[in-house]
């Protein structure tokens, strides 16, 4: 393996496509890219998957997408875009490789990596300069323990492995969890027939409101723009209490920015809850039904980085809040951990491809 200028940077990603979110590094300055990656996604996502967020909050760094491509573009095309991604970049990602363990070398001042093939089981060792935390703050199932669940004589499956409500037409269906993949199933499984129940907190506008808010925001104050998502929203939906939703007393853009959770986007869901075709259940104390799904991840980093307390807290997520957050002692980065999706990625990666250049250009100057 050749390095030019004896720099290495491991990107660590169980989430495979994570890896396209550094690839303008090559860009930049020479540099080898080690990519270590366990599989792809392409399985897991439900058949009407769209993104939530316009495309022009979606791109990647000096990438944009075709400009015939749709405002929010559906799972497939979104792959295809990442897919060439690594084409135009000549990024040669590495797949099916588990990192079992990595830390930090006092000593020889460098991480060191220990993977595994999970084709051949050859075991495999990596030593770098720099190492980027990119296995996203959502990379493991997390399905909570609900009392019942283990005698439940139903179908139990979680989202990752939900792909079409044509399925369950007919079937009762309930869908714990009611971010905005649990809000989409539901529509999903209504929409194919399904006697389809959700578990609701709350949710927050369309994503034709979120789209222009967050266009509002690069020139408005957040807490304006956010004031008047809220109003707009209780004018297009209503009162929807007594439908089971209670809004949140905060916008979307200030639910998002103090607290790292994303706002529900609403795709058509409400609507069917309003016309009672979704019916709305409040929290769960036992199992019923013939079909649950639950919904929900967790942050798998701290599973493989041993030290990396000074990046990241007991739940694999940074100690620091956002845009501070990417950074920790020893070369250690993260993107993608901060809650901001897509476009805080790109951020991320920006920040740290720069810092990375900076610490090359003072060690070689």
């Amino acid at each position: 393996m050749s390095l030019m200028k004896n720099v290495t940077l491991a990107v660590q990603c169980l989430e495979s496509r994570v890896l396209c979110y550094f690839s303008f590094l090559l860009c930049i300055f020479p540099i080898y890219i080690i990519s270590l990656l366990l599989h792809t996604n392409r399985d897991r996502a439900y058949d009407r998957l769209k993104l939530h967020l316009a495309k022009e909050f979606c791109e990647l760094p000096h990438l944009s997408y075709p400009e015939d491509a749709p405002t929010y573009i559906p799972k497939d095309q979104f792959v295809n875009y990442l897919d060439n991604y690594i084409d135009y970049f000549n990024i040669r990602p590495r797949y099916h490789i588990s990192i079992e363990s990595c830390m930090y070398d006092e000593v020889r001042k460098c991480w060191t990596t220990m993977a595994r093939d999970m084709v051949t089981s050859m075991v495999l060792k990596y030593k770098a300069q720099f190492l980027v935390v990119a296995s996203g703050e959502n990379s493991a199932q997390n399905i909570p323990m609900i009392p019942g669940l283990n005698s439940f004589p139903g179908e139990v499956i979680h989202s990752s492995k939900y792909k079409s409500g044509a399925t369950y037409s007919g079937k009762s269906v309930l869908v714990v969890g009611c971010g905005n993949s649990g809000m989409e199933i539901a529509y999903d499984l209504a929409s194919h027939g399904a006697n389809a129940s959700i578990v609701v907190r709350s949710t927050c506008p369309s994503k034709e409101l979120i789209r222009l808010g967050m266009t509002l925001v690069q020139y408005l104050p957040v807490n304006i723009v956010d004031a008047f998502l809220v109003m707009t929203s209780n004018f297009i939906f209503g009162d929807l209490s007594r439908h089971g939703i209670v809004r949140p007393k905060i916008g979307p853009l200030l639910l998002k920015s103090n607290t790292g959770r994303s706002a529900v986007i609403d795709v058509g869901t409400v609507g069917l809850i309003k016309r009672g075709m979704i019916k709305v259940l409040g929290g769960i104390s036992k199992v019923k039904g013939n079909t649950i799904e639950f919904e929900g991840y967790k942050s798998t980093a701290n599973n493989w980085l041993k030290n990396g307390d000074s990046m990241l807290n007991d739940d694999g997520l940074p100690n620091k809040r956002f845009p501070n957050h990417w950074k920790g002692a020893n070369g250690l980065y993260c993107a993608g951990l901060a809650r901001r999706g897509l476009a805080g990625i790109a951020m991320d990666a920006k920040n740290i491809a720069d810092d990375i250049l900076s610490t090359i250009t003072s060690i070689s100057g």
